[in-house]
């Protein structure tokens, strides 16, 4: 299913209305450039799950809110290897949902049966996401 977003309040809207359909031990990977959206969208599903102050993990390669939400940025990581070793992988199938960026860095250490959501940017505040 396609959707377009012309904001980021709209990205986090369409997100929303998606986490209704995400149950634990999902795994959804978040692809887009940088400054697509991925984290506006983890916002609206955080938001379904009625958690706010969700940020960019980009330093912190996962942010945990409220112990369901697993916000990942494997932009920084080189291989499944890296995942491993931190301990990110310990956490795909639990009782959390899991929204990866940049998950292609991780690509060896995910499950078979992720979830995919691309973000891709049509105009300056446009975008194309694809569930």
């Amino acid at each position: 299913m396609e959707k377009i977003s012309n904001s980021a309040k709209q990205t986090m809207d369409i997100a929303f209305e998606y986490a209704s359909t995400l149950k634990k031990g999902d795994v959804v990977l978040l692809e887009g450039d940088l400054g697509a959206g991925k984290t506006a969208f983890t916002k609206g599903v955080a938001k379904y799950f009625g958690i706010e102050g969700v940020t960019s993990p980009t330093y912190a390669y996962l942010n945990v809110y409220g112990d369901f939400i697993y916000h990942y940025d494997c932009y920084r990581l080189s291989c499944g290897e890296d995942a491993e070793r931190l301990g990110l992988t310990d956490y795909f199938g639990g009782d959390n949902v899991c929204l990866i960026e940049w998950a292609e860095n991780i690509e060896d250490a995910l499950p078979s049966n992720v979830k995919i959501v691309k973000i891709e940017k049509i105009g300056e505040n446009s975008r194309k996401i694809t569930l």
